[in-house]
């Protein structure tokens, strides 16, 4: 059983103003019996309804009486008091108890309802904002992949294969270049992961004499699932080339770090 949550339920504040029906009276009784948290809860409602009505309720009657005789300007052997039973119960106490209670389970039921009022509120928000980003991530998704269709049909686009250098022959990446629009979709899902601080970079070579031009380094690529980009390529490029390199890229490629290389064949 939840004990905190069926203590802010609010039952046992309508258990101890008796506003509870007689079978849910004693489903309450039996669980205040078996959980010592929740008899401690119903000890401190009763405590705090107790010291809220004695600060409401009028003065003693013994203290109103004298009062009043002295008012009327009797003296003590003036006057016969009849002693009287005292009541059992001090009525007038007991209804400003019963006036604190209602007053509080208003307070309880009102400040509970603009609590769960303000909670679905910030849940529907929370969910509006989660499907427009789904949608959005979607609609992206689906033009990224009508780009990419129309480039891999083109019979004008440019195919390079990249292949692994060295020491990273396992690797492999594929470049389609769209000469016309001056750019490339990089397929590099035959790269690694890169290691922490460590960041791809992209190269346009120009081969004799060879000059390397960076297109800039795939900061995206652990969060990319596709691992294609798309890079703008102003370049007369004689080949391609990915190096790994600090984050924040590099100058000049490191050529101990060339993972792939491909040239641009005439017949590509």
């Amino acid at each position: 059983m939840d004990i905190k949550a069926y203590i802010e339920s609010g039952i046992l504040e309508l258990f101890v103003a008796g506003a509870l029906s007689e079978k849910e009276s004693k489903e309450v009784h039996t669980l205040v019996q078996q959980y010592p948290e929740l008899e401690q809860e119903v000890l401190e409602i009763e405590q705090a309804i107790i010291a809220l009505s004695e600060a409401t309720s009028i003065n003693k009657d013994e203290t109103a009486f004298t009062t009043i005789k002295d008012r009327l300007a009797f003296k003590n052997n003036q006057t016969k008091v009849i002693s009287v039973a005292k009541s059992k119960y001090n009525w007038v106490t007991y209804t400003g108890w019963a006036a604190s209670i209602i007053l509080a389970l208003g307070l309880f039921w009102t400040l509970n309802q603009n609590k769960q009022l303000e909670s679905n509120i910030q849940n529907v928000t929370i969910e509006k904002s989660y499907l427009e980003l789904q949608i959005e991530a979607a609609n992206s998704n689906l033009n990224d992949a009508k780009t990419l269709i129309s480039v891999l049909r083109d019979d004008n686009i440019t195919q390079v294969p990249l292949a692994g250098q060295g020491n990273f022959t396992e690797t492999y990446a594929k470049v389609y270049w769209d000469k016309d629009q001056q750019r490339i979709f990089l397929d590099a899902a035959g790269l690694p992961e890169p290691p922490e601080g460590k960041v791809y970079q992209v190269w346009s070579l120009t081969l004799n004499p060879l000059i390397p031009v960076s297109l800039g380094t795939l900061d995206s690529f652990i969060t990319d699932d596709n691992k294609i980009f798309e890079i703008q390529n102003q370049n007369q490029s004689e080949a391609f080339g990915i190096t790994l390199e600090p984050e924040g890229g590099s100058a000049t490629p490191t050529m101990e770090q060339l993972y792939t290389l491909g040239v641009v064949t005439t017949n590509s």
